[in-house]
């Protein structure tokens, strides 16, 4: 099975992406493997916050199947994209863009823009990961799957292990990527709030 970030980037049309983006394909689909980590890890900082329940409520009802479309980015709203960004990273939004910049030669205004673009896709990426990992097993009609869950405070820790399950599959297929799956830190509450300085992202083992 692809990782998120392979899944997703092979669902978008680079020509499309670089239009809605100003510049070339490849500048464009460069950024756009660059951003998806950190999207991931704003997944992750959700569920550590105790919002497992909401996120998955969100990407249920507003996201599921958007990636099976033939053109994912044909439904894009960026609008609603800059709304899940804020729920994922509230005021520090302007730093992953920033520390985001400092890995692309386009700079952080090319993230400003992508980041509300593909956040709705990982969204829908999420709601598909969601259900796979909660379907009831035998094929019964009976309860215990993913909306059995909802609100019943189960979601946590499936979501938990999903994503860290996804961050360490994507690391090690893509380890050019380096420290942009560990852009938020481990938690350790220092005074960048888990975001380490851009030179950081990459190489330090």
């Amino acid at each position: 099975m692809a990782n998120m970030v392979e899944e997703i980037l092979g669902q978008i049309d680079p020509d499309e992406l670089a239009s809605r983006v100003g510049t070339d394909p490849e500048t464009a689909m460069d950024a756009a493997r660059k951003a998806l980590p950190a999207l991931l890890g704003g997944l992750d900082l959700e569920v550590q916050g105790g919002k497992a329940d909401a996120l998955a409520a969100a990407a249920l009802q507003d996201h599921e199947g958007r990636l099976d479309q033939p053109n994912p980015l044909a439904s894009v709203d960026p609008a609603e994209g800059q709304k899940i960004l804020g729920h994922m990273f509230g005021d520090r939004l302007g730093t992953v863009e920033q520390r985001l910049g400092g890995t692309s030669q386009a700079g952080s205004s090319i993230f400003s823009k992508l980041l509300p673009i593909l956040a709705p896709l990982v969204m829908s990426w999420l709601a598909g990961r969601m259900r796979g990992a909660t379907k009831p097993s035998g094929g019964g009609g009976g309860g215990g799957g993913l909306d059995d869950l909802l609100g019943g405070g189960g979601l946590s820790d499936i979501l938990g292990g999903l994503l860290g399950g996804e961050k360490e599959s994507a690391r090690q297929s893509m380890p050019d990527l380096g420290g942009l799956f560990d852009m938020f830190g481990g938690g350790s509450g220092d005074d960048k709030g888990g975001l380490p300085d851009v030179g950081d992202l990459f190489g330090k083992r």
